[in-house]
C-alpha cells in the first residue's frame, strides 16, 4: 500500500545536473511513487542566481539561503549537485544534523573528506549515496559496494573521464596534434574551457580514490593517488603503440598488491592493447574493468558526464535512499575495516615502453643494456633505426618497479650516446 504523504526532497544546485534531476523527478513523478513507495515533492532549490528561468520549477521553490534550506528540519533527502568542498560539506553535514539523507555527485569532496562525512552520517543515522560521483550514468559504486561486497576485488582499471578519451581516441584514429583534439573537444563540448582538471588527471584522481577506496574497504585519500596528465602525450607515441599492437588511455588503475598486504591508486597514460576491452571504448564514453576471485573479469560501460546520465545515477539513489526512509533503516555505509597502506608510486610494478634518441654507431645498444641490467630492469624488446648519425632506440621493459625504471633512466641521461629520453609510457593491461 503507497503512503500518501511524500518524501521532501531538497536540491542543492541547478546546473545541467541538478536542472535534469527536477525535470525527471516532476515528467517520472508518478513512475518514481510507484517504485519507492511513496511520492517524492521536491521542496526547494537552493541557487546561486535565482533570476535565471528554471522551466518546470515553482519560482517559490527557488532560494538563494542554502543553509537555511537544509535547516529546515522536515527533509528527508538533500540531493547535492553544486560540486566544490565549500559550501558543499558545510551544507551536506548541517543536512545530516537536521534529519536528511545524503545523495551528492561530488567526487572532489568524496575523495578529499569521505571518510568524514561517513562518520557525520553515521553517527545521525542517515544514509550518504554518491554512485553519479564516478562514472556518471555507469552503475559502478553500488555493484562494488555490494553486488561484489562478498567477493575479494584485486584490480579497478578504467576510462574515468571522457574528454581525455575523446582527445587521445582523435588523435588515435586521425593522427591529430594534442591540440588540435582538444580544440575540436572544447568546440564540441566535451572540454571545459579551462580544462586542467580533465587534460591533467585531477578528475580521474579523485575518482580513483573513490574507487580504491570502496574496492578495497580501505580508506584511500585524494592525496594517496599518483597522478600524470596527459598534454605530453604526442602522435609519435601513437605510432609506437601501434607498432605494439597497442593504443594509448588515460587510466585510473586502483591494484592490491601481489601479497595483499597493500594497495596502490594511480592516474596516468598508458599503452594498452588492441585486445584489451578497454581499447575499444571510443568518444567520450568511459568504461571501468574489474578483476575479483571469484566473479572473475567484469566490464562496466556507457557514458560517463552529462546531464541527463548524470541525473540517472542521481535519482536510482534517491530511489533506494526513499526505500530506505520509508522502511527505517539505512544502506550501507563506509566499509573501511582493511585499513590496507597505500604503497607509494615507486614500488608499483609495470611493463615500461622507453623512446630514447641516440648515436648511430657500434656499441650503443651494449650500453644501454647494461644500465637496464645494472638496474636490474629486464629487457622484453628492443627496436632501434638509425640514419646520418643519429639513431632511435625503443625499449620494452618486462615488469619493474617504477622506483628501479627511474634509477634506470636517471643512468641513460648520463650517458654520452644518449641525445635524450624521447618518451616513457607504461604498458598495462596485460
Amino acid at each position: 500500500m503507497m503512503r500518501t504523504r511524500p518524501l521532501k526532497v531538497a536540491l542543492l544546485g541547478c546546473g545541467v545536473v541538478g536542472s535534469e534531476v527536477a525535470r525527471i523527478m516532476t515528467t517520472q513523478a508518478a513512475d518514481l511513487a510507484a517504485r519507492i513507495g511513496a511520492p517524492v515533492e521536491l521542496a526547494g532549490v537552493a541557487v546561486r542566481r535565482p533570476d535565471r528561468v528554471r522551466e518546470g520549477i515553482a519560482p517559490e521553490l527557488v532560494t538563494t539561503d542554502a543553509t537555511a534550506l537544509v535547516e529546515r528540519g522536515d527533509l528527508d533527502v538533500v540531493v547535492e549537485v553544486i560540486g566544490g568542498i565549500e559550501p558543499a560539506r558545510t551544507l551536506i553535514t548541517t543536512a545530516f544534523a537536521h534529519g536528511a539523507s545524503v545523495v551528492s555527485a561530488n567526487k572532489a569532496l568524496l575523495a578529499q573528506d569521505g571518510a568524514a562525512l561517513h562518520a557525520v552520517a553515521e553517527e545521525h543515522g542517515k544514509d550518504l549515496y554518491y554512485e553519479a560521483a564516478v562514472a556518471g550514468a555507469i552503475p559502478l559504486i553500488r555493484p562494488l559496494r555490494e553486488s561484489l561486497a562478498g567477493d575479494k576485488v584485486n584490480r579497478v582499471l578504467g576510462i574515468v573521464n571522457g574528454t581525455t578519451n575523446f582527445i587521445l581516441d582523435k588523435m588515435d584514429s586521425t593522427g591529430a596534434g594534442y591540440q588540435e583534439a582538444l580544440d575540436e573537444a572544447t568546440a564540441l563540448g566535451y572540454a571545459e574551457a579551462d580544462p586542467t582538471a580533465d587534460v591533467e588527471g585531477f578528475d580521474a584522481a579523485a575518482k580513483a580514490a573513490i574507487l580504491a577506496g570502496i574496492a578495497f574497504h580501505t580508506r584511500v585519500r585524494l592525496d594517496d593517488v599518483h597522478r600524470e596528465g596527459m598534454t605530453e602525450v604526442t602522435a609519435a607515441d601513437f605510432a609506437s603503440a601501434r607498432e605494439m599492437g597497442c593504443t594509448i588511455k588515460l587510466l585510473a588503475i586502483c591494484e592490491r598488491a601481489a601479497d595483499g598486504r597493500s594497495v596502490t591508486a594511480r592516474v596516468h597514460p598508458a599503452m594498452i592493447p588492441l585486445t584489451h576491452p578497454l581499447a575499444s571504448v571510443r568518444g567520450a564514453y568511459n568504461a571501468v574493468f574489474v578483476e575479483s576471485d571469484a566473479a572473475g573479469q567484469l566490464m562496466f560501460y556507457g557514458p560517463g558526464a552529462g546531464g541527463a546520465p548524470t541525473a540517472s545515477a542521481v535519482l536510482g539513489d534517491l530511489v533506494a535512499v526513499c526505500r530506505n526512509r520509508l522502511g527505517g533503516t539505512t544502506g550501507p555505509g563506509e566499509s573501511a575495516y582493511a585499513a590496507l597502506p597505500v604503497s607509494p608510486m615507486g614500488e608499483v610494478v609495470t611493463r615500461y615502453h622507453i623512446s630514447l634518441d641516440v648515436a648511430d654507431k657500434p656499441g650503443v645498444l651494449a650500453q644501454v643494456a647494461t644500465v637496464f641490467a645494472e638496474h636490474g630492469v629486464s629487457i622484453d624488446t628492443v627496436r632501434q633505426q638509425g640514419k646520418d648519425g643519429e639513431a632511435s632506440l625503443v625499449v620494452v621493459t618486462h615488469r619493474a618497479s617504477d622506483a628501479a625504471l627511474g634509477g634506470t633512466v636517471d643512468a641513460l641521461r648520463k650517458l654520452d650516446t644518449v641525445r635524450g629520453v624521447a618518451s616513457i609510457m607504461r604498458v598495462e593491461g596485460e
